[in-house]
């Protein structure tokens, strides 16, 4: 039985696959039109597994019966040669082509003649000169023996190519492209997650200024659709539609999230396979996701953190509603982008590309202790937290969101201290600590909705079954505030609930607390506006400086 997989490529004899043939009769056609084709994404997007699917794709066409192969594809992957000197990365470059040229041969059931084959044993390849000379005289011999098959050269990780050999290694491509056709390669596929710009640090004009981009999207709901599908035909055990959607929502198509996703509901929670694969097992499976260590999550992780300006951007994306362009001349813009932290959004703003990266990203800025959780309850609090449970086995939230309020009343100025927690996102970092523990203390789960980029950024816990939802807003004047009750309205209708919770943080020098409960198309929506202080009253600021 097939697996879903996320510990590299997957093909699909062992792994259940999205089929992609859009995305991969796009490709072969530039391949046909002799373009040299670069792909940059993100770790862990499935590049590698199209490229192969490319390549298999392109030799199945050309092995069709009664057709002359067109194509010889040759396969290099650059992984290990970064800190390679020129003349030892371009001695193993050689051995890579000739084995994989060999491989070709192989898998076509056939030997090279002994005149390519002699070539092959006497060549060595020292620099880029030597690179060109080894394709223009490859070329002469597929023209004479082979019927004149075309070489695609596809270079996977190329990242790991040296600095040492990048600007004269691009130049020749490009020497080879402007020189016409035919060529030798005469077709080029470079993936790697850097682009080339990046990759060229000094900042000089670009040697490959020739490239066709190629995107390569995250997966569509009916990708997934097709993707889950698969596992059902097989097995029977089916995934009702709105598990498949809430998968899609919360990974917005990620390739490993997605499979990451299956792995847990088909595998380790250990379902009856005769029953459907519910919501109530989808929260299950999030939580676990949410709360483990794997690969994606430490490369998420890892990136954010490798420059301090990181944090105040994602935190701007997240606070403002009128949003952060998203602008690609910017290096902070550009390397998040890179790393596949954030994409552009439908409207040009910078947007989170998911919304359990977003949960990631404000659990890794939350400070590990705030200093302020002995204050969460109130003194006459009789059970803690339980107290906010009904004896029929719900939350109260209003109850719960009441002693918040009062909470962040209570910590007044504390809230400042607490560390490495920009002003702006302070509120909402309090309220997601506030919850977390919570939600903890009754075993509940929590997660993030939607994804962000205009200030909103819905809260929901699941608990016995139940959803509850908390939207969080900056306040930016009334008329907003205003506008986001009639949102929030929408959204309760679109998942069939009747109530729901609004908080507004206002970060103004003279705010007004304000708590009113409204019916908005027979929907209960219960509103707060929060202060939360910027600063210290002048007084304290006094008396700390008299000390």
């Amino acid at each position: 039985m097939r697996r879903f997989w996320t510990q590299g490529p997957v093909n699909a004899q062992e792994h259940y696959v999205v089929s992609r043939s859009d995305e991969i009769a796009d490709f072969i056609k530039r391949v046909g039109e002799g373009r040299y084709i670069v792909l940059f994404s993100p770790r862990q997007t499935g590049k590698t597994t199209f490229f192969q699917d490319v390549l298999a794709a392109l030799v199945a066409d050309s092995a069709s019966v009664g057709q002359t192969i067109d194509y010889f594809p040759i396969q290099l992957n650059f992984d290990v040669y970064k800190n390679l000197d020129l003349a030892t990365f371009y001695g193993h470059l050689y051995e890579q082509m000739r084995e994989d040229i060999e491989a070709v041969f192989q898998r076509r059931g056939c030997v090279p003649s002994e005149a390519l084959r002699e070539f092959l044993e006497g060549t060595t390849l020292t620099d880029h000169l030597s690179m060109m000379r080894f394709f223009k005289r490859f070329a002469r011999f597929l023209d004479a023996e082979y019927d004149g098959q075309q070489v695609v050269l596809v270079i996977d990780e190329f990242d790991g190519i040296p600095q040492v050999a990048l600007s004269d290694f691009l130049h020749t491509l490009r020497h080879i492209y402007i020189s016409g056709k035919p060529r030798c390669p005469h077709s080029v596929g470079i993936i790697g997650v850097k682009s080339i710009a990046q990759l060229n640090y000094d900042r000089s004009i670009s040697p490959f200024n020739i490239q066709d981009e190629f995107h390569l999207p995250s997966f569509t709901l009916e990708q997934v659709h097709e993707l889950l599908g698969q596992y059902t035909d097989e097995v029977g055990q089916v995934f009702v539609p709105e598990v498949i959607a809430a998968i899609h929502k919360q990974t917005a198509g990620q390739p490993l999230l997605v499979n990451r996703f299956a792995q847990i509901l088909t595998e380790e929670l250990d379902l009856p396979k005769s029953e459907p694969i519910t919501m109530a097992h989808f929260s299950e499976a999030h939580a676990q996701l949410l709360e483990e260590d794997n690969v994606n999550f430490t490369h998420l992780l890892t990136n954010i953190r490798k420059d301090p300006r990181f944090e105040n951007l994602l935190m701007r994306i997240m606070a403002r509603d009128d949003g952060v362009d998203f602008n690609l001349r910017s290096d902070i813009i550009s390397e998040l982008a890179t790393y596949g932290v954030i994409a552009r959004g439908a409207d040009g703003m910078c947007e989170i590309v998911n919304p359990i990266y977003l949960y990631c990203i404000l659990q890794a800025f939350k400070a590990v202790v705030n200093g302020l959780e002995d204050e969460y309850l109130h003194e006459d609090s009789r059970e803690g937290f339980l107290d906010y449970l009904t004896p029929i086995g719900q939350i109260d939230m209003g109850a719960l969101l009441d002693n918040f309020r009062d909470f962040i009343a209570r910590a007044g100025f504390k809230i400042l201290e607490v560390p490495d927690t920009p002003k702006e996102s302070v509120g909402r970092h309090l309220l997601l600590a506030y919850l977390d523990q919570f939600v903890k203390v009754i075993g509940g789960f929590m997660h993030i909705e939607v994804q962000t980029g205009r200030g909103r950024m819905d809260v929901i816990i699941t608990y016995n079954q139940r959803k509850y939802i908390v939207e969080t807003k900056i306040w930016r004047g009334d008329n907003r505030y205003q506008a986001g009750k009639e949102q929030l309205a929408a959204y309760f209708r679109y998942e069939s609930l009747t109530e729901g919770h609004y908080i507004v943080f206002d970060h103004r020098q003279a705010p007004k607390p304000r708590v009113e409960t409204e019916t908005i198309e027979g929907l209960t929506i219960r509103s707060y506006v929060i202060p939360v202080m910027q600063e210290l009253p002048s007084k304290m600021q006094s008396a700390s400086g008299m000390q």
